[in-house]
């Protein structure tokens, strides 16, 4: 029986995560907090239910940040390739890098050089605008061929500004930001943050879709990312699904009403809701 793209996708998903990185570690989950009783139980929770059983060891911050972005860069590539048919258009899933090489924030690299030259207008701008992203989708501008391959689109004088058109823009569009959290601590949720508000700040265009990926198994934490507007579109968990039905089978009852909370309120979906979130 053929099995739906999305769910192989997610599923591969997990099974990379727990190569390296999600694992119970001489009985105690990778991506818990020691200090909190809560996080360790539903995280073992979380981690059985996902089959994470191996005994790695528990890889550092850094470490574990980056082979988590890797992991999601990896899914979602190949998710959106099965979801391309959506979407028109030359859509490239890439490690982050800053958001100046970008058509709507290329104004940045003009900054970035009069700030190094100048030390008083460097610390009037701060580094705010310095943002490099942990996962980005790249949209490459269009050719006129491609355009007018249906009917005739464009002629001379139409469309002389817009850069979706490559006869005026060779640089890529930024078409989405991903910040990739393995787990979430305040300090992290508020970095997010910061990102997301200047990255809307700072364009010069249409806005990226802005979106966080993570597996922190404790709900409240998840909250301090995913509760609010204005800033982030949405908040997505690596195993949402799974964590519903680990807290409704047990007793965190305000962990099992904090998710139904950000779920009914649409600011926390499943990873696989991404790709299809990417493409709208």
């Amino acid at each position: 029986m053929t099995q739906p793209l999305l769910d192989v996708a997610r599923r591969r998903l997990h099974d990379s995560l727990q190569t390296k990185l999600w694992s119970l570690h001489n009985g105690f989950p990778s991506n818990a907090d020691k200090a909190s009783r809560v996080s360790a139980e539903i995280g073992s929770a979380l981690a059985e239910a996902v089959g994470a059983s191996a005994d790695l060891p528990r890889m550092g911050g850094s470490a574990a940040g980056a082979e988590f972005e890797r992991c999601i860069r990896e899914f979602l590539s190949e998710a959106m390739a099965s979801v391309d048919h959506l979407r028109p258009g030359n859509l490239h899933v890439l490690p982050g890098s800053a958001i100046s090489r970008f058509e709507q924030y290329a104004h940045l690299t003009e900054l970035e050089t009069a700030a190094k030259a100048n030390r008083e207008l460097a610390a009037a701008l701060g580094s705010d605008y310095s943002i490099r992203p942990d996962v980005v989708v790249a949209r490459e501008p269009e050719p006129d061929e491609r355009i007018n391959a249906e009917s005739l689109v464009l002629g001379e004088h139409a469309a002389r500004l817009s850069p979706l058109r490559l006869a005026n823009n060779t640089l890529a569009l930024l078409h989405a930001s991903v910040s990739c959290k393995w787990t979430i601590r305040s300090d992290r949720s508020q970095n997010s943050r910061a990102e997301a508000l200047n990255l809307l700040r700072n364009r010069k265009g249409r806005a990226p879709h802005i979106a966080v990926v993570t597996a922190e198994p404790l709900p409240s934490r998840i909250a301090s990312i995913a509760i609010g507007t204005g800033d982030i579109d949405c908040t997505y968990h690596v195993a949402l699904h799974e964590m519903e039905e680990v807290t409704s089978e047990s007793s965190w009852q305000d962990a099992a009403e904090m998710l139904a909370i950000m779920v009914e309120g649409k600011r926390l979906r499943d990873i696989a809701d991404l790709p299809l979130d990417l493409v709208s």
